[in-house]
């Protein structure tokens, strides 16, 4: 199965590197952590929404609708089976000042938060064997403060996957958060991750500059 970390395909170049993972890899299915702005790929797609999304598309998945999409599947606190593997995401990052609000009341580029409402119905979701969510938990980054959430580490808590598969500060690092095996992907442009959906085992590769 591939994994790819943060897209941001609005840029032409990054968009043909994505599109390129596809068609050199030909996936089955495709897992994605946020930052997509691609919503007709070539293989199915489950994806979790980040900070820098078509937000007018990104609500209309919300609500199931489809139209002007193709093979992209939204986790906005919702699982999937993808080849036997129980997914589930969390869409969104974190705003302190939003998070108490009713999603309903977030507006414009402000859809790009989560809410209390979103963690909650993510935290009632079961047998979950990978997490998927563009903000960090706490214990996993530093740049010299903590850029994580513990909402994020809540729901960790809570769901206890097997793995937890993390977006938006493209860069790689690995850590056990709240018992959780966690890993923050490198962007698509540095490199793609493949995952074995029997044993859960993550394989890194580089992205040979030439290609």
């Amino acid at each position: 199965m591939l994994v790819l970390g943060d897209v941001h395909a609005s840029d032409p170049d990054r968009r043909e590197t994505l599109l390129a993972h596809y068609r050199r890899l030909e996936p089955e299915h495709v897992l994605q952590v946020g930052d997509l702005e691609c919503y007709e790929l070539p293989a199915p797609t489950w994806f979790v929404a980040g900070n820098n999304e078509e937000f007018d598309t990104i609500e209309a998945l919300r609500a199931g609708e489809t139209a002007g999409t193709r093979n992209v599947h939204l986790l906005a606190s919702t699982a999937a089976t993808v080849e036997g593997v129980r997914v589930a995401g969390l869409s969104g990052n974190y705003a302190p000042t939003k998070y108490d609000l009713p999603r309903s009341e977030l507006s414009g580029k402000r859809r790009r938060h989560f809410t209390h409402e979103d963690v909650e119905r993510a935290a009632e979701l079961s047998d979950v064997d990978v997490l998927l969510t563009h903000e960090a938990p706490t214990e996993l980054l530093s740049y010299g403060y903590d850029p994580g959430c513990e909402h994020v580490d809540e729901l960790l808590e809570t769901l206890s996957p097997e793995l937890c598969l993390v977006g938006h500060h493209h860069g790689h690092r690995e850590a056990e958060i709240a018992g959780v095996r966690t890993v923050s992907l490198a962007p698509a442009w540095e490199r793609y991750y493949e995952l074995d959906p029997e044993t859960l085992a993550l394989e890194s590769h580089g992205i040979d500059s030439s290609e």
